[in-house]
């Protein structure tokens, strides 16, 4: 079994991510099953109109449609990481990830927890998210052929107790698409990436963007893929390409069991004891 981080640099025309992302899929390496994670925003990555010109119901849609036709042909799990999709009776929209099994079909979503309102010393320099998009309020761990997958966006990597209770959830591999600053990017992207796979016992897999978007948006890419361990099994660090490395579910559970943090931990108990 095989992940795959998929590193696009991508604009604010759909037909130009798609083409982009039609090329990128041709490169997939022949194993399967193939679990292949696409980064966030890989479907429009621009303006507010942008990426409501690109929303869709959950569900429905051609940008959807595309992604189920693309699992189905290629016989890929296809994870996009984030695409807007539109709220019943809301101006506003959820940043969506979505899980598409090798049949097409829609097995899961997730709508981003933390959303990045920040000021970044680079040429943006103030970040809103909050002005296009809606928090989500849940979490989401779905059955794979390849453990189970633990669901994330980007900035939800600062908050480690998301990651804690997608492992209590059963999590075996944490999804971080992410489109990170180059300058948020080359200081914390990839320890914050590590701890995550380390304290929790999972192998994470984050696709990203990279380079220059226009509008002063420079993204920092180092798609990877790490062990539970915390080993960087592979890594992209500049330009679009992809990513590959396999799961090792015996080594998953040998991690686990030689060293059993999950059952060591006792900040509930103490939480309870304390109320």
């Amino acid at each position: 079994m095989k992940l795959v981080a998929i590193q696009t640099n991508a604009g604010a025309d759909w037909p130009g991510n798609q083409a982009t992302l039609e090329r990128l899929l041709g490169q997939l390496p022949p194993e399967r099953p193939l679990l292949v994670q696409l980064p966030e925003n890989a479907v429009v990555f621009g303006s507010k109109a942008s990426a409501l010109s690109c929303a869709e119901p959950l569900g429905d849609g051609p940008i959807q449609a595309q992604m189920a036709a693309w699992a189905s042909r290629l016989g890929i799990w296809l994870v996009v990481g984030a695409m807007p999709t539109r709220i019943i009776n809301s101006e506003k929209l959820h940043s969506s990830c979505l899980v598409y099994n090798d049949k097409g079909e829609l097995v899961g979503h997730y709508h981003k927890l933390h959303l990045f309102d920040v000021e970044v010393a680079d040429g943006h320099g103030r970040y809103q998210e909050s002005s296009t998009y809606q928090a989500g309020d849940g979490l989401t761990v779905i059955d794979s052929p390849f453990g189970r997958l633990g669901l994330s966006i980007c900035y939800d990597l600062r908050f480690p107790e998301l990651y804690r209770a997608l492992r209590d959830q059963g999590a075996d591999i944490l999804l971080v698409p992410s489109a990170f600053t180059r300058v948020t990017g080359q200081a914390h992207w990839m320890p914050l990436l590590q701890a995550r796979a380390i304290e929790n016992q999972c192998y994470v897999l984050a696709a990203a963007q990279v380079g220059d978007h226009g509008n002063g948006r420079e993204t920092w890419g180092h798609s990877v893929i790490i062990t539970p361990w915390g080993e960087i099994q592979a890594c992209l660090p500049k330009g679009e390409g992809l990513v590959a490395a396999d799961v090792n579910s015996t080594r998953l559970a040998a991690i686990r069991r030689q060293m059993p943090v999950a059952q060591h931990a006792r900040m509930k108990a103490v939480w309870r004891e304390n109320e």
